[in-house]
């Protein structure tokens, strides 16, 4: 069986010289790649060819790597299965008959199967943690602001950042190496990244690191998974690391927070397609309502008019502070809690996913279970941290991810923590 890994195969050549020379890397369709269609997965962008490139497809370019395609994953973004898709699902290849993840399905999948040898995604609030995980590679979700999202097609604004997938760390680290930095193009982009190398931090060295573990991530979580979780926990600690547990009382409120500001800024961010300036055109017969209304319900999957419709409400006049407002301060509270629990240790350690890989199929019917699949991942974008997914093991033959994250603008101990489980 076909995977489905790519939506559009073609290959893009890089400089014949640089740090990636000779690599190849599978590129998110929601990443802008000149002359090369961008579909973000949906039929509302089918046929969209992007005019110029991303920086980070540029920086991918410079470095000498070959993209060899653009990868599948949930329309624009929304999903946790990679099956929003309007190409069809990915089936996942560390696990047949699996899904690999979501929104950054095709990418994951793409180095799991050794179709490229690294790929980039975005996380909005999981996207390419989940992903990795199922997948059993590894993927690094930066902290916000240090890689450009100029070029990527927006969700959310506040949340989302490209981030790295390989089979190792020092892959992962190498290829963030190569997009990190600031840029004139995107004002939330810091210099944090400029200088910084990340690959020679894959030392494996953990002696002496203290990981705090929050209790409320493994609340619920699935048996199988959280006892391979604690033996990764074991390996660390036999390699010098102290653990201690720290709550984050906040995270109880996150997913709902997560999602009210994710399809807030949803809302406002696809309003731009609408069938004139942007994607799949209604027909003019009849007033400009009508054909928006014809352009937007072809274009757009269940999902996405779901997440529209909530955000707007969301946004609207009489519930602004009851759900956007309380939204932001639970954020604010996430932030502060995971700040606290930072305070005393080098890195955060939970699973990063409760569940292993859902079969095929087994969650289109219940938005609401995928969503909370997101429990361990949403925290972290609504505090801005990095975090990065590692493979821990499996449960009855499907992959599980242990998930660290750190304080913000310090992958280099995240990269050195997660290498030590390789």
């Amino acid at each position: 069986m076909s995977e489905n890994i790519f939506i559009t195969e073609e290959t893009i050549d890089g400089a014949a010289d640089g740090p990636l020379a000779g690599q190849t890397v599978a590129v998110k369709d929601n990443i802008s790649t000149a002359s090369v269609r961008t579909t973000c997965g949906s039929a509302m962008l089918e046929e969209y060819v992007p005019p110029y490139d991303a920086t980070v497809v540029t920086r991918l370019k410079e470095a000498g790597a070959t993209i060899v395609g653009k990868a599948n994953m949930d329309e624009f973004g929304m999903g946790t299965t990679n099956e929003t898709s309007y190409f069809g699902s990915v089936d996942n290849p560390a696990a047949p008959g699996h899904v690999p993840g979501g929104s950054s399905g095709g990418s994951a999948a793409a180095v799991a199967a050794g179709k490229a040898d690294l790929a980039l995604g975005s996380d909005t609030g999981g996207s390419i943690r989940c992903p990795a995980a199922f997948c059993g590679v590894v993927g690094i979700k930066p902290t916000y602001g240090l890689v450009s999202r100029y070029g990527l097609v927006a969700y959310g604004n506040s949340l989302e950042q490209i981030g790295p997938f390989a089979n190792s760390v020092e892959d992962a680290a190498s290829l963030l190496e190569v997009i990190a930095g600031s840029d004139e193009r995107d004002a939330t982009t810091r210099a944090d990244g400029d200088e910084t190398t990340y690959a020679d931090a894959a030392t494996g060295d953990v002696d002496g690191l203290s990981i705090g573990i929050p209790t409320e991530l493994l609340e619920g979580a699935d048996e199988g998974v959280v006892e391979t979780f604690w033996d990764a926990i074991g390996d660390l600690e036999d390699q010098g690391a102290s653990t201690h547990d720290v709550s984050l009382p906040s995270v109880e409120h996150a997913v709902e927070a997560y999602y009210v500001i994710a399809m807030s800024e949803a809302s406002s961010n696809l309003a731009r397609f609408d069938g004139v300036r942007y994607g799949h055109s209604g027909g003019y017969d009849g007033n400009w309502n009508e054909a928006f209304s014809a352009a937007r319900q072809e274009g757009f999957g269940d999902e996405v008019k779901r997440r529209i419709l909530l955000g707007t409400y969301a946004l609207s006049a009489g519930y602004h502070d009851k759900y956007y407002k309380k939204a932001q301060d639970a954020r604010a509270w996430v932030k502060q809690d995971f700040d606290e629990a930072l305070s005393d240790a080098d890195v955060l350690a939970s699973p990063t996913m409760p569940v292993p890989p859902f079969e095929l199929g087994e969650s289109l019917d219940d938005p609401l279970q995928m969503y909370l699949a997101d429990a361990n991942t949403v925290p972290v974008n609504l505090a801005d941290l990095p975090a990065i997914s590692v493979p821990a093991g499996e449960t009855d033959g499907l992959p599980v991810g242990l998930q660290l994250v750190g304080p913000a603008f310090d992958e280099r101990t995240l990269i050195r923590a997660a290498s030590a489980l390789e």
